[in-house]
C-alpha cells in the first residue's frame, strides 16, 4: 500500500507516539558494538552513527550526546510526500525545541529534548488536531 502524499491528510493522521526511554546519539568507527540494539544506523565518512537507549550505550561504554526523546509519526507517509517534516520542524522550532529527523519506510521518527519529549508530543497532537 503506497504512503499518503496529501499534507493535510498527513498531519491530520500523524498520530505521534512517544516512546518510552531516553536515547543518545553515538559513532563507532566499525560496526555496532555487542550488546547495542540502535533503534537507528547511518553509515558516514567518520563512522557508523547510532541511535541507542541511552542504558545500553552507558553500559557499552559508547561516548554520547543529546539526550533524547523518541516520537513515531504513525502515519503512513509518502517517501516523496512534501511538507510534513517541515511542518512538524516549525512547530516545534516555534516552541524553542531542537528535532532530528529520520524517514523510516513506512513512518517518520522525531528526536527532540528528553526533558521536553512529552511538551513536544503535546504539540504535534495539537498540530494533528489544527493542521496548516
Amino acid at each position: 500500500m503506497p504512503g499518503e502524499s496529501d499534507l493535510r491528510k498527513l498531519l491530520s493522521g500523524m498520530r505521534p507516539q512517544l516512546h518510552p526511554g531516553r536515547y543518545v546519539f553515538a559513532t563507532v568507527p566499525g560496526g555496532v558494538p555487542p550488546g547495542v540494539t540502535p533503534v537507528v544506523t547511518v553509515a558516514e565518512e567518520e563512522g557508523l552513527t547510532l541511535v541507542v537507549p541511552a542504558a545500553q550505550a552507558e553500559a557499552a561504554g559508547l561516548a554520547h550526546e543529546y539526550d533524547a526523546g523518541w516520537i513515531t509519526l504513525r502515519v503512513h507517509s509518502a517517501l516523496a510526500a512534501v511538507g510534513l517534516t517541515a511542518a512538524v520542524a516549525r512547530r516545534l522550532a516555534d516552541a524553542g525545541l531542537s528535532c532530528n529527523v529520520v524517514a523510516g519506510f513506512h513512518h517518520d521518527h522525531l528526536f527532540v529534548p528528553y526533558h521536553r519529549a512529552a511538551e513536544a508530543a503535546a504539540l504535534l497532537e495539537d498540530l494533528a488536531r489544527r493542521p496548516v
